[in-house]
């Protein structure tokens, strides 16, 4: 196994790209791609032109950083759709979303139970028991209206 690793390093940049590119896939984070290339270029240029092992890591790590900067502009300028936007922003999916008023609330201060919990509100003053709707969360405080029209209660429930 030594002599096919001294006398054939494209293998093992090869082998190392493969390998780092399935990782990508068990454990995506979109950074070992990056390297993976890399060692595809250290592989590919070891194919055709015989370098030294410092030359090979000296192709490996300016490769790494130029893939990793290049990877990183590109995610930047182009954004990545999503099916759930809102999926790591909790606040923002309680927006519509009705509540019951479980401390009386005026325009400073209050609280709604929101499914299991309570958070902080505000908005115009509301009883206790009364229900709201969600207008928006400022600051993880739930600004309210309140809710008039029994048919808005179906909308948006809190599960």
């Amino acid at each position: 196994m030594d002599d096919l690793t001294i006398s054939n390093p494209e293998y093992v940049w090869l082998g190392l790209a493969a390998l780092l590119a399935l990782a990508e896939l068990f454990v995506p984070g979109v950074f070992l791609i990056w390297v993976a290339a890399a060692a595809a270029v250290a592989g590919i240029l070891s194919l055709f032109i015989d370098l030294t092992v410092a030359g090979q890591l000296t192709v490996f790590g300016l490769s790494t950083i130029l893939a990793v900067l290049g990877g990183r502009r590109w995610y930047l300028t182009h954004d990545v759709e999503s099916e759930n936007p809102l999926l790591n922003n909790r606040s923002a999916q309680l927006v519509g979303r009705t509540v019951t008023i479980v401390e009386a609330i005026s325009a400073t201060s209050g609280r709604a139970k929101v499914a299991d919990g309570e958070w902080p509100a505000k908005g115009p003053d509301m009883k206790k028991g009364a229900i709201a709707k969600i207008a928006a969360v400022e600051g993880g405080v739930l600004r309210l209206e309140p809710l008039e029209d029994p048919v808005q209660l179906d909308s948006k429930p809190i599960s």
